[in-house]
Parts: structure tokens; sequence; C-alpha cells
């Protein structure tokens, strides 16, 4: 039962955003701008939510996941709507900030559905985290038109540093707990969309983009410099312990 009900919210969000997805890239795009490309960019990111709760032993999906799949749903739109602006036109800024602020208020209530319902999980954190990245990736891809390219930097950061694990083990480990973390993950979105609104003077937006540049920058330093220190601290273990025997 649990399996079938994962499946049935992951197919409602994919049905959810390919109506939604379609209906936008008309809206945003011309006939002749290839508007499957729009919905394209959208399903990737739905998709990804969707593998992420079907890859899991058990299948299962819960109240938080459902949350953060309507979230993930309102991103994959926030996707579609940044193509015209990739393809030269222009992107439909005050609904994409509508849409984004969306998404980034949602973020305060999968986690709390999670708590009250007592099914927070290892698996629903890591959903909700790439939802998080994907929601930055999208914004920092429109901006990156606006205030400049530079500001690709933030959407692209968690990428490299999840692809620098491959080549460093170290990086693979777990963090603790941070308050700070979380405080600056939650500003880049809110710094971004700040650039997008549209009356917001473009020095303004672009102090903004850049501080949430700079504080994640410093996060990332200071979470790599956590887990190599722990990464030595492990390899020292072992070494000790033969020491001592």
């Amino acid at each position: 039962m649990t399996g079938r009900r994962a499946a049935a919210d992951v197919a409602t969000a994919m049905a959810a955003f390919l109506a939604a997805g379609i209906w936008l890239s008309g809206v945003s795009l011309p006939a002749d701008e290839h508007p499957y490309l729009a919905v394209s960019a959208g399903a990737a990111i739905i998709g990804q939510a969707a593998a992420s709760i079907l890859r899991r032993k058990p299948r299962l999906s819960t109240p938080a996941d459902r949350v953060t799949l309507v979230r993930a749903v309102v991103v994959a739109c926030c996707a579609t709507l940044i193509v015209p602006g990739l393809l030269g036109g222009r992107t439909p800024e005050p609904l994409l900030v509508l849409l984004g602020t969306a998404a980034f208020l949602l973020d305060a209530v999968d986690g709390k559905v999670a708590r009250w319902t007592g099914c927070a999980s290892p698996a629903g954190a890591s959903l909700d985290s790439e939802t998080d990245a994907a929601l930055v990736l999208v914004l920092s891809f429109a901006t990156a038109a606006t205030v400049g390219p530079w500001t690709l930097a933030t959407g692209l950061m968690r990428y490299v540093f999840v692809a620098a694990g491959w080549f460093r083990p170290a990086l693979r480990g777990p963090l603790q707990e941070s308050r700070i973390r979380k405080i600056i993950g939650a500003f880049q979105p809110f710094a971004l969309l700040l650039a997008l609104t549209p009356g917001v003077p473009a020095t303004a937006g672009m102090a903004a983009a850049a501080v949430a540049l700079a504080t994640l920058v410093w996060s990332f330093l200071r979470d790599v410099q956590e887990l190599e220190r722990l990464h030595r601290t492990r390899a020292a273990l072992p070494a000790e312990t033969a020491v001592s025997n």
C-alpha cells in the first residue's frame, strides 16, 4: 500500500508539472521558440525528485515528502519560465518571483510537517536539500542575465561540492547540524529573488547577490575544513589502536 501511494504521489506530481509546464511555456515562449525545451528544463527537476522517492527501499512517501513534491513542481515551473531568457528573450520576472517565493516559503513547511507527523528521515532530508539546490540553481540562471554571469557560481557551488566528493572521499562524510549553515542556505534564494524582483534597484539586487555568494563560499570552505579534520581524526584512530595493542 505504501509503495503504491509513493508511485501515485510521484505520478500526480509529474502530471501536475506537465500540465502547468506546457501552459507556462505557451505563455512565455512564442510557438516558434521550441517550447518543449522549456518543459524539458522543468521535467529534469521533477524527474530528479521522483527518482529520489522511487529508488527508496522500501519505496514510500510521507506527508512531508508530498509537501516537498509540491515544492519541486513549483521549482520545475520556475525552470520552465527561465528558458526564454536563456534563449535570448525575456524571462517573465513577476511570475518567476511569485513562484520562486512560493517555493522558498514552502521550504519551511515540509520540515514542520515531518516533525509534526514523526516522519523525519534521511531520505526526506535529502529530497528537501536537493529541491533547495534546484531552486537556487534556477534562480542563479535567471539572475545571470540581469545581475551578471557570476551569480551562476551560487547555483553551481553545491553541485561542484558533490562532484568533488567523487575524487575526495573526505568530502562525502556527514556534517554536524549547523544553524549558521541553515541561515546561509536560506539566504541564497532570498537574495536571488530580491535581485529579480521588479522595482528593486539594480545596485541593491547586485549587493544582495554578492553577499549571498560570499557567505556561501565561506560556508562551503568551513564545511570542507570540518570534513577534512574529521577525516584525519578517523584515519588516526586505527593507528592509535594498533600502537596501544
